[in-house]
């Protein structure tokens, strides 16, 4: 049976989809199955960005792969010995072909089923994308690094290794993490809990980025923080590198403690583009 996106929507709303102590609505499986296609061809996303920038999640895309773990029953997939995994059947990794235009290099990475990754991805190994996440164009993903379930990633971003962009499937109203366009991360960075980093905004290696940190804005003489309505939202443009404030407790002062805290140096320039600049020769 075909599907539209507004029958899907309509579908995948029913509040009786993912209880547990209710029978499966009809055609559970169809639903699941059509729409992790529309994921993968990037027709419907896990989340959306509104006219003013704010971005929220959708939820009966959340609602709908969740479903998919309720359908699903562990199997063995993959090849046999050291090499086998067990998984629920109704996530397998993605399969691609040459005409998606993705290159995943050999090495072991995997992008698993209901992940969208647009033409011109590169994807170094060994690195994992995860359910319902959204990678943009000419965005390279390196050794190591992680895009969460759900995770929204920009046109030409450039995930360094060991990046970890965490995931969110629950609560299906939480926003999940967003890198936009033309951001660079750096190696060993940690973006979670839905916060946003803006258009062309730097973060150097090391910086970890929660709801529950605070980022120190050197240029604007600002403190950034997530609100009980708002995520941690990183300014478009700003260069982020891992610092430390000092503990004002007497006991921490007398050990000479201090915490860590991102902190934003500068807004980028022609200088910082010059330096953040992707390897074309690479793609």
């Amino acid at each position: 049976m075909a599907f539209s996106i507004a029958d899907l929507e309509a579908r995948c709303n029913d509040p009786l989809l993912l209880d547990s102590g209710a029978p499966l609505v009809a055609d559970a499986q169809q639903l699941f199955d059509a729409t992790m296609a529309h994921l993968e061809r990037g027709d419907v996303r896990a989340a959306a960005r509104d006219a003013d920038g704010t971005w929220h999640a959708v939820p009966w895309v959340k609602r709908a792969i969740l479903l998919g773990f309720r359908l699903g029953r562990v199997v063995e997939m993959g090849g046999a010995g050291a090499f086998n995994f067990f998984d629920k059947h109704t996530f397998p990794a993605r399969e691609f072909r040459v005409e998606n235009q993705v290159r995943i290099v050999p090495g072991g990475s995997t992008i698993r089923r209901g992940a969208y990754l647009a033409p011109g991805v590169v994807c170094m190994p060994p690195m994992y994308v995860n359910v319902g996440a959204y990678v943009g164009r000419g965005t390279m993903i390196d050794s190591h690094a992680l895009v969460g379930s759900c995770a929204q990633i920009g046109e030409r971003v450039h995930l360094s290794a060991a990046a970890q962009i965490g995931g969110v499937l629950e609560p299906i109203n939480a926003s999940p993490v967003v890198i936009e366009d033309d951001v660079v991360v750096g190696g060993n960075c940690g973006v979670y809990e839905g916060t946003v980093v803006r258009t062309k905004a730097v973060l150097a290696a090391g910086v970890v980025l929660t709801r529950g940190t605070p980022v120190y804005d050197l240029v604007n003489e600002t403190v950034l923080r997530a609100t009980a309505d708002q995520p941690l939202i990183i300014p478009e443009g700003a260069v982020v590198v891992p610092g430390a404030r000092r503990v004002s407790s007497p006991f921490g002062e007398a050990q000479g403690l201090s915490l860590q805290t991102p902190v934003i140096v500068k807004y980028r320039d022609d200088r910082t583009d010059a330096s953040t600049a992707l390897e074309a020769w690479l793609r």
